[in-house]
């Protein structure tokens, strides 16, 4: 089970609009995206059967993609329906195959593998369009692995130093967590939380009730932060899709509750967010500077330990096992921030 056979975020919904495709490059794979006549979207490799030309610099017409470079033209199975210069004879039958598409959540999933193995469902984004929730969604790229950015999202050290009094300040607190691997996913509930939320806990959590705090990873990039403290929920979700083996392009979902504060709050949630993931993209952008320079050779604390299990899982992919198939395990830890 490679990782060529999970579905990845190949662009979200609304990106793809009636006349224009898009291109992305997922697993080092070039993609154009478009809608077909029916409004269901296609997927096909950026090159024309023609000349190579790409077809993302072409123009969709009737849900029809048609070729910058000599017009051929292409329906939404991949299917050469028109030759410019043919005027109609003798038409080829030329295809070039789709890759299998999805469209869940507001997002347009791609499998890179034709023939992947069945039964493998994209991560269901929590409480997307469900009433009494919102979403804010935020699309940004990471000059590191999908390994390094995974790593980076549910790691709670990094947060005092990196987003130092923005989210958490250090004050040497203990926290306790139990971490347990099952079927496919690391799971880590925290213990031991309350205050340390920065410059956010006047909002978050002005009456101090103790936070409910969880974190995990689904293969093979999914990662979700959750805060339940009080009435108010915060979740933060991130796809992690692999560009190549150096950048990663990660879509993250700002989903809360916060009852009557839902809709003013938007434009600060975020901002604010979008400057927390800034601050990590230039951590992440240095530390993969220097692993080109070192390699990836890392010393571990007890805090790691979640990082080892998530590394577990993506190395089952990586020799082609079923990450399901590991064995459960459990742990409990214990670190200061």
């Amino acid at each position: 089970m490679p990782f060529d056979d999970y579905w990845y975020v190949v662009a979200e919904s609304r990106e793809l609009t009636p006349v224009r495709p898009l291109t992305r490059r997922v697993l080092d794979e070039w993609l154009v995206c478009f809608r077909g006549e029916d409004g269901a979207p296609t997927v096909l490799r950026d090159r024309c059967l023609h000349r190579n030309a790409p077809l993302s610099a072409g123009i969709v017409r009737a849900g029809l993609l048609s070729c910058p470079y000599h017009g051929w033209c292409y329906d939404g199975a991949g299917r050469v329906v028109a030759i410019p210069s043919l005027n109609g004879r003798d038409l080829p039958a030329h295809c070039s195959l789709p890759y299998p598409v999805t469209e869940q959540d507001g997002f347009v999933y791609v499998r890179v593998k034709r023939d992947a193995v069945a039964g493998i469902m994209p991560f269901p984004m929590p409480h997307y369009g469900e009433p009494g929730w919102r979403t804010l969604r935020l699309q940004n790229r990471f000059a590191n692995s999908v390994a390094n950015c995974v790593e980076n999202f549910i790691d709670i050290p990094h947060t005092a130093f990196v987003h130092r009094g923005l989210f958490r300040s250090t004050r040497g607190e203990r926290l306790a967590a139990t971490v347990r691997r099952a079927n496919g996913a690391v799971q880590v509930s925290y213990r031991n939380e309350r205050d340390n939320l920065g410059r956010y806990r006047w909002f978050l959590n002005p009456q101090g009730h103790e936070i409910c705090h969880r974190d995990s990873f689904h293969v093979p990039n999914v990662t979700c932060v959750v805060y339940e403290i009080g009435a108010r929920v915060f979740i933060i979700t991130s796809q992690a899709v692999p560009v190549d083996d150096r950048e990663t392009l990660v879509y993250t979902d700002l989903t809360y509750r916060f009852g009557g504060w839902n809709v003013l709050v938007a434009p600060f949630v975020r901002r604010h967010g979008q400057r927390i993931i800034d601050q990590d993209i230039e951590i992440l952008a240095r530390q993969g500077e220097n692993i080109g320079r070192y390699g990836a050779q890392f010393r571990d604390t007890q805090a790691d330990l979640i990082h080892r299990l998530v590394d577990s899982l993506r190395d089952a992919i990586a020799r082609g096992d079923d990450p399901c198939g590991l064995p459960t395990v459990e742990h409990e830890i214990e670190f200061r921030v």
